[in-house]
């Protein structure tokens, strides 16, 4: 009986996966992924336009409680009032609206959020 096939001496190991390198920083899991440069594949990074008061720009003074198409505009459907970051609204006009929201939820004239 010939054995045709090389003897080999040493018994042979299973191959080791390979394994990349871990990051030194990892994102959250489902948040975005490592950045990149602007270029073909990458995301571009634009700086937000800064948001401009509405009532400053048609140069209202003061919001009553009154004035109830301003104060929908600054409430969500459900009556809460929306914060500044996202109406963009100014801190003395932030001051007023909420002033006057309060107002009309205690006379019954908006519901309470």
């Amino acid at each position: 009986m010939e054995n045709n096939e090389p003897v080999n001496p040493k018994p042979q190991e299973a191959p080791k996966p390979a394994t990349a390198a871990a990051p030194l920083h990892r994102a959250a899991p489902g948040g975005p992924g490592p950045r990149r440069s602007g270029g073909p594949g990458g995301r571009r990074h634009f700086a937000p336009r800064r948001k401009v008061c509405r009532l400053c720009a048609e140069h209202i003074d003061q919001v009553d409680y009154k004035q109830m198409q301003i104060l929908k505009s600054f409430c969500t459907d459900t009556g809460k009032m929306l914060s500044r970051r996202i109406t963009g609204a100014c801190a003395k006009h932030q001051r007023q609206i909420m002033r006057a929201v309060k107002i009309n939820r205690n006379l019954s004239l908006m519901p309470y959020g």
